[in-house]
Formats: structure tokens, C-alpha cells, sequence
């Protein structure tokens, strides 16, 4: 199902830029909902990560607004990557093998993006540089294959979790100190399970010991 959404900070809580793309589908494990609704949609969540460049973001936007064809195509590349990420990470957190098709997929957007990008110098260090002018529409999609593919390869298996709010089922990496961490978010779903727990203790009969 898609569901129109405006992206708030508050949904920016995987630690990590591929998880919170997977996360732009909610309730997961109830009626999944897909916040993508579009390719303006998508720029807004880009920006809303802090993790790419205004101009760029912009360029993009005038790109996809003289190509709605073309971007439409790059979206549906988004999503594709975005679930086989989301299987790949879920099938690891749960020690089982990842699909075939999942693994594929993101390899195949690696690739595209290791054949446009460049290999240049960034304080010292080699990294595969993207651009607009080289990508065009697929940037997004391309730099998101090339973060992908590293959290995949350091994936803190202990500390990535689900989700098990209801109407959940995101995915995150547990930053915190003691690594107790269990809700995406206690300020939603860590309430809710509370309050649901709550309002079943209350529904329960109370049992007289009386003879």
C-alpha cells in the first residue's frame, strides 16, 4: 500500500543511512505502507538524512521534474534495493541464509554505481566518488547500493534488531551504552507496548481468595 507521508526527524532512527531507507515502509509486520510515494518524496527524505549534498538534491529535483518517466524508473530501483536490503538484513538477524534474489539485487546496483563513480582522495583516504553528471537519476539509488554494501559487510550482528512494536517492524542498530535496547523508538513504540501491557492488566478479573 502506498501512503502519503511527510518525512520528521523522528523517522531517522536505524543508525545507519540503508536502514532507515528500509524503514520508509511501515507496520512492516501488520499492513505494510510504503512512504515512497513519489520521486519528490524521496529527495525529501534524502534531505531530511543530512547525508547528501543540497545542491545536488536540487539538481536531481530538476531532473526528475523534466524526466517523470525516468524518475519513476529510478524509484522503482529505490524500492528493489530498499527490500532486498531489508531481506538480506533480516535473514542475518535471524542467523538464516539470505535469498539468492536479495543478495543480486543489491549487487547488481553496486555494480552500476562502482561503473560510474570515480576513485578520488578524501583526507587522505581512496573512496568511489558519484556525481549527477555521471549517475543522473540513479545517484540516490547508487550511493545507497555503495552504503548498502558496507553496512552488509560490518553488520553488528548483535546489536541489529526488529522492531517488535505493533505495526512496526523496522529495523535498527542498537547504539546504546548497555546495548538494551529493544523499541526503535521508546517514545512510540515503547509506550504503546506499555500501555497495551497496562491496559491488560487492568482488563484482568480480579480473583478472590475469600472462601
Amino acid at each position: 500500500m502506498i501512503q502519503e507521508h511527510t518525512f520528521q526527524p523522528r523517522d531517522l532512527i536505524a543508525g545507519h543511512l540503508a536502514l532507515d531507507l528500509v524503514n520508509t515502509v511501515t507496520a512492516r509486520n501488520a499492513e505494510p505502507a510504503d512512504w515512497l510515494t513519489g520521486y519528490p518524496r524521496l529527495l525529501q527524505w534524502a534531505s531530511l538524512t543530512g547525508e547528501f549534498d543540497p545542491g545536488t538534491l536540487r539538481g536531481l529535483g530538476r531532473l526528475s521534474a523534466d524526466a517523470p518517466e525516468a524518475a519513476a524508473t529510478a524509484l522503482d530501483v529505490t524500492r528493489e534495493l530498499r527490500e532486498a536490503v531489508h531481506d538480506v538484513t533480516t535473514a542475518i538477524i535471524r542467523n538464516e541464509a539470505p535469498s539468492a534474489d536479495g543478495l543480486r539485487s543489491i549487487e547488481r546496483t553496486w555494480k552500476d554505481a562502482v561503473r560510474d563513480a570515480e576513485i578520488t582522495l578524501v583526507a587522505g583516504s581512496a573512496r568511489l566518488q558519484l556525481t549527477v553528471d555521471t549517475s543522473g537519476l540513479a545517484y540516490l539509488n547508487h550511493e545507497l547500493a555503495l552504503r548498502s554494501l558496507e553496512l552488509l559487510q560490518a553488520l553488528p550482528h548483535g546489536r541489529t534488531r526488529i522492531c517488535p512494536g505493533p505495526r512496526c517492524g523496522w529495523l535498527f542498530i542498537d547504539h546504546s551504552r548497555g546495548g538494551q535496547r529493544r523499541w526503535c523508538d521508546m517514545a512510540t513504540c515503547g509506550n504503546a507496548a506499555k500501555t497495551t501491557r497496562h491496559y491488560r492488566r487492568k482488563r484482568q478479573p480480579i480473583t478472590s481468595t475469600w472462601p
